[in-house]
């Protein structure tokens, strides 16, 4: 393998000895046995993802997840006893539930792999004197690439050449302008990303005008590919849910271990089998364990991130997607999240009028001075407005420009046709020292289709041959400008003039819109010469923005409803963030805290600026990480939106990173535990909604499930004791349940009817209340006390119908028993269906998914109770319609006493 390690940080080379290190000449570019080598070198040009679980690792997991230990333990205890139908009943049970939980982790896993496969780029290189277009991850170091506006850049590359070539490298230094490039050699050798004028990196994105490039590094060695591999190093910790549902599995463990200890002493004083009642303790310690939990959680989550896909927010880290029920802060970006990403013209200002092309209709027509403006604005522009397959107006090129051509057109003017109507003669180039951007046009080929507004600009003169139009700040233009147009003459460019002009600036600029000046002059003779921009006549301005989302103003509004704080973060001017907050109802003042304010705030400040700033602007990435902690500092749960490389570390920091789809880096996405495919807030508060739905989810199945746990246990525990205080004829077995039935049930109710408490619809009041608090444990807001006195329901009604039975001589006691616990359930199951809504004001269908279980499960119990070949091996007896009547009655006993319950917790008020 050939070494093309630099022999000095590219930016520092002149571009020949760039070329000749790499054996390259700029017009012939590599050969294709060269450029074979180098790939089979140094790889294809491509990020290497080692954050993905492999399979192996994510079975591992679902295998040495506590409750699945208990119950492989159980099973094996039981094949050692000689007992195969239960160990190959329970062991049955654990490779279902693992098989379930390893097939959605592995889904999960697999989205994001599936989402970098969706976009192949391209790149133009010149390979054997040939320029060809080739996919992005076959470049390699010494390709010679062509750049132009819109490219995404591919690789680290040393620029060549450059005409006017602007590059927007938010994405890796986050600076927000454009950064002009120019190819001469720099001499500081630790210059950071942002001062390598010389060079453009993979990730960031060509805005304006062209180049040629030779790439210097590919893959993982690119400056993208350093911090990903960086990225990629932190591990993370569990979350809120992970911790609590771990907390529950140990105490289950240790509570089923006791009670089965109890039973087992319980049993071999009574003169019991030693083998049996070692059997009949695991089982009673397979009862208390929630087998199907983590197979329901991973399913919940799962089911609830293929809802969240479908509304655009994809899911990267699966079990992240409980902590957005805890959010209380979203830190979100402007650009593009809470705006449209999409500069508009909204009004233009001339002499004595203001035309608003907000409202106007496409082709309408506007007045003769608002044209003028509009026609300027057409011509000095370097973007191309293009028509996409679907009717809609697109343009490649910078956002500004691209804007001016879309009002252009909205106002009835063909910017295609006005440009072959007035062809382009010379020009200077935007710079940023001047900030303006001056093309002159030759009118004498417009073959008398010249607009009358050039004519009139030259007050009742020929026509001349060529016109100049100039674009730029308006502070600028003023300078530069001695007239103003009025629409029918030239008038001097008076102190009240410029200060009319100054007042429209400003009262735009504060109202959070960008703001451009337009000036023209006419021209003899078309040179490129610094004189074209002087003794100019202004002739108007026009005020644009990036819109706020329609959606996101009501967004906005269910977040605040729902206890949760927007925080705008842009890198945008103090202004427009101000008012695009104001305009979304993120925040009501006027305070706004920058970058340069934020650089100077000790801790404690800062602290007290997070809690009464809602909006930050000119903010630098490593901002972001400040704001974030100081959130966090104080007990938030902190979601946090970004795009760029260096969000990456923010988004890491945050409880919930979340990168955008469309504008986000492979970095950025890789770095978050959720990606919006949309790049809208709307999606985010979206999101919230089903965290909160799925977390809801899981304690409802949390709560059914241990409350009928409880009252399996009471009922093995407490019936030896019942029968030998109540003296029930000795002949009534002092094991209330036969181990099989007690596996049956668990797989039933934690199995089939877990599932379909786990795709409940979300409760009305979910966007309506507070976030629930990392701090607050499973069994908080009245979760446990439910558990206990309804498993103490359930378990005296499953006794009390025993008991009853086997004092009576009836030989069907045992399947009374757990018929009643099997019925108990299936109501209970529809009485979880709300915490505080009537089961019979719900949708019958609303839970298609329950319903389904609960007929199933329904049917599979009485498959049980009524086929002899399933009589003999669990051990019951086929009951009377009466009996059957009246283990059914008692389940919906439990519906009923439910119902009670909740109808209590309407009387209080609701939960804020």
């Amino acid at each position: 393998m050939t070494s093309l390690n630099a022999p000095a940080p590219w930016h520092t080379l002149d571009h020949e000895t760039t070329l000749e290190h790499f054996s390259v000449v700029s017009a012939h570019g590599l050969s294709t046995a060269q450029a074979e080598q180098r790939l089979a070198d140094h790889g294809p040009n491509e990020l290497i993802e080692r954050g993905a679980k492999s399979p192996w690792a994510i079975l591992w997991e679902q295998v040495t997840a506590i409750m699945v230990v208990i119950l492989i333990g159980a099973g094996l205890l039981s094949a050692v006893l000689g007992k195969w139908t239960e160990a190959i009943a329970i062991l049955a049970i654990v490779v279902l539930f693992v098989a379930l939980g390893f097939l959605q982790e592995y889904r999960a896993e697999r989205a994001i792999a599936a989402l970098k496969k969706l976009t192949v780029p391209l790149a133009r290189v010149i390979r054997d004197g040939q320029m060809v277009e080739l996919p992005a991850r076959e470049l390699v170091p010494g390709d010679v690439i062509a750049l132009e506006a819109g490219n995404l850049v591919p690789a680290d590359v040393r620029l060549l050449e450059s005409a006017s070539l602007r590059v927007q490298e938010a994405a890796l230094t986050g600076e927000s302008e454009p950064v002009d490039k120019a190819i001469a050699p720099i001499a500081a050798g630790d210059a950071p990303l942002g001062d390598r004028l010389n060079m453009a990196y993979r990730g960031t994105q060509v805005s304006h005008g062209r180049g040629r490039a030779v790439v210097v590094a590919t893959g993982m060695q690119t400056e993208l590919g350093r911090i990903a591999d960086l990225i990629q190093d932190v591990r993370q910790g569990q979350t809120p849910l992970q911790r609590k549902l771990d907390q529950v599995g140990k105490l289950l463990a240790i509570v089923g271990t006791v009670v089965a200890v109890l039973i087992l002493l319980i049993g071999v004083l009574r003169g019991e089998s030693f083998q049996d009642m070692v059997l009949t303790a695991i089982s009673v310690a397979v009862a208390v364990v929630p087998e199907g939990l983590p197979a329901v959680v991973t399913f919940t989550l799962a089911l609830g991130a293929q809802r969240m896909l479908a509304r655009n927010a994809l899911i990267r880290k699966l079990p992240a997607v409980e902590t957005l029920g805890s959010v209380t802060v979203i830190c979100s970006d402007k650009t593009g999240t809470l705006t449209e990403n999409r500069m508009t013209v909204t009004v233009v200002e001339t002499a004595g009028e203001q035309v608003d092309l907000a409202h106007l209709e496409r082709g309408q027509a506007v007045t003769p001075k608002a044209r003028l403006v509009l026609l300027a604005g057409a011509l000095a522009n370097d973007a191309q407005l293009q028509r996409g397959p679907d009717g809609q107006t697109t343009f490649l090129g910078d956002p500004t420009e691209g804007a001016l051509l879309v009002a252009a057109e909205r106002a009835g003017i063909d910017p295609h046709a006005v440009q072959r109507a007035l062809p382009r003669a010379t020009e200077l180039p935007f710079d940023s020292g001047r900030k303006r951007m001056t093309t002159v046009h030759d009118v004498r080929t417009a073959n008398g289709a010249t607009p009358p507004e050039l004519a009139e600009l030259t007050l009742g003169h020929t026509v001349p041959a060529y016109v100049a139009f100039v674009k730029g700040s308006v502070d600028g233009l003023l300078d530069c400008s001695t007239s103003v147009w009025d629409g029918t003459t030239r008038q001097p460019l008076t102190d009240e003039w410029r200060a009319r002009i100054n007042a429209s600036n400003q009262r735009l600029a504060a109202a959070g819109q960008r703001v451009l000046g337009f000036a023209a002059r006419a021209v003899a003779t078309p040179t490129a010469d610094p004189a074209l921009e002087t003794d100019l006549v202004f002739i108007g301005l026009v005020g644009m923005i990036d819109p706020p989302r329609p959606e996101a103003r009501a967004a906005a509004a269910i977040a605040a409803r729902a206890g949760i704080r927007p925080i705008m973060i842009t890198g945008d001017h103090p202004l427009t963030a101000r008012a695009i907050a104001q305009d979304l109802g993120i925040t009501s003042d006027d305070r706004v805290v920058t970058g340069a304010e934020l650089e100077k705030f000790s801790d404690a400040q800062l602290s007290t600026a997070v809690q009464t700033t809602s909006v930050f602007a000119r903010v630098a990435p490593e901002h972001k990480l400040r704001i974030v902690a100081a959130l966090q500092a104080q007990g938030h749960v902190v979601a946090m939106t970004g795009d760029g490389v260096n969000d990456a570390p923010a988004l890491k920091q945050a409880d919930i990173g979340v990168a955008m789809g469309i504008t986000g880096t492979d970095v950025s996405k890789e770095a978050a535990a959720m990606v919006l495919r949309d790049d809208n807030f709307a999606t985010i508060v979206a999101a919230v909604e089903e965290g909160r739905t799925i977390y809801d989810n899981v304690r409802r199945f949390v709560k059914f499930s241990l409350a009928g746990n409880v009252a399996k246990v009471l009922v093995m525990l407490l019936w030896p004791a019942v029968i030998a205080l109540l003296s029930v004829p000795a002949a009534i077995d002092p094991v209330a349940l036969r181990p099989l039935q007690l596996l049956w049930l668990n797989l039933m109710t934690d199995g089939l009817l877990g599932l379909g408490l786990g795709v409940e619809l979300a409760e009305r009041d979910v966007m309506r209340r507070p976030p629930v608090s990392p701090r607050a444990g499973i069994f908080s807001d009245g979760l446990g006390q439910h558990v206990a006195w309804l498993g103490l329901w359930i378990g005296a009604l499953t006794l009390g119908v025993g008991l009853v039975y086997a004092a009576l001589g009836r030989s069907e006691w045992q399947t009374m028993m757990f018929s009643t616990l099997a019925f108990a359930q299936i109501f209970q199951a529809l009485g979880t269906r709300s915490i505080r809504d009537s089961f019979f004001r719900l949708a019958p269908l609303g839970n298609r998914l329950l319903i389904g279980m609960v007929g199933l499960v329904t049917a599979l119990q009485l498959i049980v109770l009524y086929t002899p070949a399933s009589e003999a091996f669990f051990g019951v007896q086929a009951l009377a319609p009466i009996d059957l009547a009246v283990t059914i009655g008692l389940g919906a006993a439990t519906l009923g006493v439910m119902e009670i319950e909740k109808a209590l917790l309407r009387r209080r008020p609701a939960r804020d």
